[in-house]
């Protein structure tokens, strides 16, 4: 079980890979970079939200902008 820093940190790290993805340029390295971002959020379902905000795989709130 992750604790609820564990599940921020995570959270955070898919935000940034997220940010990575929309400014590289290279085909392969987006590909590359969008599996990650797949495999974290699916990471994150596992886990129910620690505020009860968390929003579903694709959708982003506002604390992750």
């Amino acid at each position: 079980m992750m604790t609820e820093r564990q599940l921020r940190e995570l959270e955070v790290q898919v935000a940034r890979y997220r940010a990575l993805e929309r400014e590289v340029t290279d085909p392969l390295a987006g590909y590359l970079l969008h599996s990650i971002v797949l495999e974290l959020e699916a990471d994150l379902q596992d886990y129910p939200s620690v505020s009860g905000l968390r929003a579903p795989a694709g959708i982003r709130s506002s604390e992750n902008r």
